[in-house]
């Protein structure tokens, strides 16, 4: 018998069509005699419209009462759920974040774990019930509903499997797994057996939308196995284990493991900027002060005592508001420069745990861009990262180009076999 906490998101339950299908599929888990704790989201779209509802009342609600409104959409599921599996002869309870003890700070619509009671939850699971859990929220010390921010039903998954010792933490979702890119960009990207967690969180840094980076973080911090699936189809999915588990299953890493890509970054450069300690602090503590979370960063270097371009990238919400604290705040501050700013780019990045014993990875990455005239804006590398800013309207070509030429099309790898 093993423990299993899957979580099924938005699209798996997003009508009572699917939540009954979820409902036969957690009971051929329990009659094969495994204990099953289900987290759940809201049905797809719901907390969209519990958002839009607040606008038109008050364009500027506040954080504690959106918290309020849109924990109510997994209400409704884990509700509909343990109806769903009572039909089917399955004993299950559901619970909302807070009954079953996820204690939370108070960050309203992103609050972050602290710790989970499961005394409660065990005691169901030892009494043959699968529990059924709304993701996304807990409660804090003064008992006010609390949200872990969008993707937050991962990171409740992820933290339960952690405190419950599960033997894995299921991810089910509209896709079959974890791709070496995006099918939708590249039609001959290819499902991953395995993917370690360094890579995985990397990925869901740089854009990879298949799991929230928390959840990942959580399932890195507590050795908690992941494994991402499909609530359509049958499969294996995808497997994140840890550096070592991965170490001890093959003799030789892949190269690169995946491409990432984002449109969603705009970038900024400081003109002539004054070549003198304590600059970038004075450019970049005003937007960090406005929680502002700056990505790449690139000064050009300069003779002594001379001038400098200071370039960094932010998300493209960000734009406008850290466009606005560079002119009225920073500009001001530093007493010359001006400000140079693009939304139009895309960062493209390759991911692989291969790069630390392989040499000329960033070589070849820079000659297949510049055999599809596409010039680099930035460049920012780790171990196992390589990162470029390109013009958005390249981003695809980029993509397609650097999948075929570091060999994971589908096409490719069927050869090699």
């Amino acid at each position: 018998m093993a423990l299993y906490v899957q979580k099924f998101g938005g699209t798996s339950v997003g009508s009572v069509e699917r939540i009954k299908a979820v409902a036969e599929k957690v009971k051929g888990f329990r009659d094969n005699g495994h204990q099953v704790v289900v987290v759940v989201s809201a049905m797809s779209g719901e907390t969209n419209r519990l958002i839009g509802m607040a606008n038109e009342i008050n364009d500027e609600p506040t954080p504690r009462e959106m918290d309020m409104l849109v924990s109510t959409g997994e209400q409704v599921t884990i509700s509909l759920l343990a109806m769903a599996l009572h039909k089917l002869g399955v004993p299950a309870t559901s619970y909302t974040g807070s009954q079953v003890g996820i204690q939370t700070d108070s960050a309203h619509t992103k609050a972050r774990i602290q710790r989970i009671e499961t005394d409660e939850l065990q005691a169901d699971l030892d009494d043959g019930q699968v529990v059924v859990v709304a993701g996304f929220q807990g409660v804090d010390e003064e008992g006010n509903i609390t949200t872990l921010g969008r993707g937050g039903s991962d990171t409740t998954g992820v933290a339960l499997a952690a405190a419950l010792k599960a033997d894995e933490c299921q991810i089910y979702t509209d896709v079959d797994g974890v791709y070496t890119t995006d099918p939708r960009v590249c039609s001959k990207a290819q499902r991953l057996e395995r993917i370690t967690v360094e890579e995985m969180l990397e990925l869901a840094s740089l854009g990879s939308k298949v799991l929230q980076i928390r959840a990942v973080e959580f399932a890195g911090k507590y050795n908690v196995p992941l494994r991402v699936l499909s609530s359509f189809q049958d499969g294996p999915g995808t497997l994140i284990v840890a550096d070592s588990d991965q170490e001890e299953d093959s003799m030789e890493e892949p190269l690169i493991s995946g491409i990432a890509f984002t449109a969603n970054e705009a970038k900024l450069t400081l003109l002539n900027t004054p070549d003198v300690p304590g600059v970038a602090s004075r450019i970049l503590g005003p937007i960090a002060g406005a929680n502002i979370e700056v990505d790449m960063i690139v000064q050009n270097v300069a003779p002594a005592g001379d001038y400098t371009d200071f370039t960094f990238t932010v998300a493209k919400g960000d734009y406008k508001q850290t466009l606005k604290i560079l002119n009225e705040q920073v500009l001001p501050d530093l007493g010359e420069g001006e400000v140079k700013s693009d939304d139009n780019i895309a960062k493209v990045s390759l991911v692989g745990v291969g790069m630390r014993s392989h040499a000329g990875v960033a070589s070849k990455m820079f000659r297949v861009l510049a055999e599809e005239s596409i010039n680099i804006r930035m460049v920012s590398t780790s171990e196992i990262k390589i990162s470029v800013v390109i013009d958005e309207k390249q981003m695809e070509l980029a993509v397609r180009a650097l999948h075929k030429a570091f060999g994971l099309d589908k096409a490719d790898i069927e050869n090699e076999e």
